[in-house]
């Protein structure tokens, strides 16, 4: 029954054309006994605020000489686990005519920091047995000793698995196991009061707002083609980006951030729905509360609130996943080339192999952050984590395989770059079946069966 009702809701989403209408705000003020001045009770700006602090970390991530230097880990940390005033944003910042309104996170919202919001559970697809926030500032540390952001001998490049970890750590776990879970209960938060006394939103206009600020997309985005969005984080379409015609680019409404980006990415080339779908259903959930004009919310209404929240989190996963799929597929490509340069094909293998430790952060920080939203993947978990391992395979063979006393990294196993090969196009069809994947960019696994057979592997296969 609930698979139909979340198809009938997706159904009623899709149908409804996007017109300028179908902006995220500005909503009336329903609080009863109102009496200050605000007009419009959307507010999601400490969301905001730690969107710029996700992008400015991944910044200083690359900013290391190769040695260890304790300055550099007490910036990324007091952008990470830090709320002092006056800490500049690092990212995004004005590019050419792609002005933009705030230059310190304290103008988005003041005392917000990371490491409160990060998934608490323990990491298994990384070494050491660690919880979120200790495997980030572990990664802190290491990135701040690093060359660029990048060691060549663990193949580690530390920006990608910061961020793309903090993507779900943070942004996709608060919104889906928090804020469209436990706080959509009745108990939580109510309809009929103010979130905090004084304030000019109720209990659930607030927490939806939360997690649609978690999402990253700009207010106004279904105005706009998936491109636009896209082009948007780049820096590259002001005219699209100010919604409001004011000559700037206001950080808390129109940006595009991590997890917008990459739904509107898979939408613009791919031709799916994760963009607008998410979005629709976030808009169409807030007009219900607003609807109830103040009062509790109905055992009907937060019903249907939930079925809303389910094609959100349904979809964000699949998001998620999609983005692990397309960089399992690049690095497939990468150790391709490496191969043939190791065979005796021209080629820089520094600069292929640097390539490919970027495009292996990218997707084993997609990989974990797809294990924090609450969701017991169980044996598909698993699957994912050993499949990837703990780091990319070495062109000596190998890989990270744990983390001793000291705290450096282990290098062992058997993992040979031909097999690796392999376990990336099955690791694609794990997620391409456990999540019913749309997009399914750089689609390794129609060759399987072949890839298998030349590499060799076929046995090997045998033993998932």
């Amino acid at each position: 029954m609930k698979k139909v009702l979340i198809s009938s809701v997706v159904a009623g989403l899709l149908a409804i054309s996007a017109t300028a209408a179908d902006t995220y705000g500005p909503f009336p003020v329903t609080v009863k006994g109102y009496e200050g001045k605000k007009e419009n009770s959307v507010a999601y700006t400490g969301q905001i605020a730690r969107q710029t602090l996700e992008k400015s970390l991944k910044k200083l991530a690359t900013q290391g000489n190769g040695a260890a230097n304790p300055e550099l880990k007490a910036k990324m940390l007091a952008y990470y686990a830090g709320k002092d005033a006056g800490r500049a944003i690092i990212d995004p910042t004005t590019k050419g005519e792609f002005k933009i309104k705030q230059t310190k996170v304290d103008e988005i919202s003041k005392g917000k920091n990371l490491k409160g919001k990060t998934y608490k559970g323990l990491i298994n697809g990384f070494p050491g047995q660690m919880t979120g926030p200790e495997m980030v500032e572990f990664l802190i540390e290491k990135a701040s000793a690093s060359k660029g952001g990048y060691d060549p001998l663990t193949g580690y490049k530390y920006e990608q698995l910061i961020s793309k970890f903090l993507m779900g750590g943070v942004a996709y776990s608060q919104a889906v196991d928090n804020y469209l879970d436990e706080k959509l209960e009745a108990n939580k938060n109510p309809n009929n009061k103010a979130y905090k006394a004084g304030k000019h939103y109720t209990g659930k206009e607030h927490v939806w707002d939360e997690a649609f600020g978690y999402f990253g997309i700009p207010a106004h985005a279904l105005t706009l083609t998936p491109k636009q969005v896209v082009a948007i984080a780049k820096k590259k379409d002001f005219k699209a980006a100010d919604y409001n015609k004011d000559g700037i680019v206001d950080l808390k409404s129109e940006m595009t951030f991590g997890p917008a980006y990459y739904a509107a990415g898979f939408d613009a080339k791919s031709g799916t729905k994760y963009m607008t779908t998410i979005t629709q259903a976030f808009i169409d959930g807030r007009k219900l509360i607003t609807s109830a004009k103040g009062e509790k919310l109905t055992d009907s209404q937060r019903a249907q609130l939930k079925e809303y929240a389910n094609v959100i989190k349904t979809n964000w996963e699949k998001v998620l996943a999609e983005a692990a799929f397309k960089y399992a597929g690049s690095v497939y490509k990468d150790l391709n080339v490496i191969k043939a340069i190791v065979d005796g094909a021209s080629g820089d293998i520094r600069k292929a192999f640097k390539t490919y430790a970027k495009h292996w952060g990218e997707m084993k920080g997609f990989l974990m952050a797809l294990q924090t939203g609450g969701k017991d993947l169980g044996a598909t978990g698993v699957k994912l984590n050993r499949l990837s391992g703990f780091g990319p395979v070495l062109v000596t063979g190998g890989q990270v395989t744990g983390i001793d006393k000291d705290g450096n990294f282990e290098i062992g196993g058997d993992m040979t770059m031909e097999r690796y090969m392999v376990e990336m196009v099955k690791l694609q069809k794990v997620l391409a079946d456990e999540f019913a994947l749309e997009a399914k960019q750089k689609d390794m696994t129609k060759k399987l069966a072949s890839i298998i057979k030349t590499m060799g592997e076929a046995g090997h296969a045998e033993n998932d």
